[in-house]
C-alpha cells in the first residue's frame, strides 16, 4: 500500500462498468525525495501499484497481480509539474480474476497504458 502518496479526489463510474478517477500525487512523499534529488519522477511501479488499489477500491475485492502486458510508460509524471492525474480503468470480473485495461494520463497527455489481470483473494 502506498501511504499517503496520492489522494483519490473523485471517481465516476460508466454503465459499461468502467471508471474515471482523479488523483492527486503527494508532491513531499518520502519517494521522491530519492526518486530523483533534485528532480523528482513518479516510479512505474508506485502507477502500477495505483491501478491496482483503485482497482481493489472499486471492486471491493483484495487483488494479487498476476499478469501485466502492453505496459507503456509514454511520459514522465512531475509531481511538481503535473500532481493532478485521471486514470481509466475498464474492470471486468471473471470467475476469481479481475482484468483491467488503464490509461493514465495528465491533461491532454498519455502517461501510461497498461492491460493487468489480478487474481482475488
Amino acid at each position: 500500500m502506498l501511504t499517503d502518496f496520492y489522494t483519490l479526489v473523485g471517481y465516476e463510474k460508466s454503465e459499461n462498468g468502467s471508471f474515471s478517477a482523479s488523483i492527486t500525487l503527494n508532491q513531499d512523499h518520502d519517494i521522491f525525495k530519492g526518486h530523483f534529488p533534485g528532480n523528482p519522477v513518479t516510479p512505474g511501479v508506485c502507477m502500477m501499484q495505483i491501478v491496482k488499489e483503485l482497482t481493489e477500491e472499486f471492486t471491493g475485492k483484495k487483488l494479487f497481480l498476476k499478469s501485466a502486458s502492453n505496459v507503456k510508460f509514454m511520459a514522465i509524471i512531475n509531481p511538481f509539474e503535473t500532481p493532478k492525474l485521471t486514470m481509466q480503468l475498464d474492470i471486468k470480473e471473471v470467475e476469481n480474476e479481475v482484468k483491467v485495461k488503464n490509461t493514465t494520463a495528465f491533461g491532454e497527455t498519455i502517461a501510461l497504458k497498461m492491460s493487468v489481470i489480478y487474481t482475488k483473494i
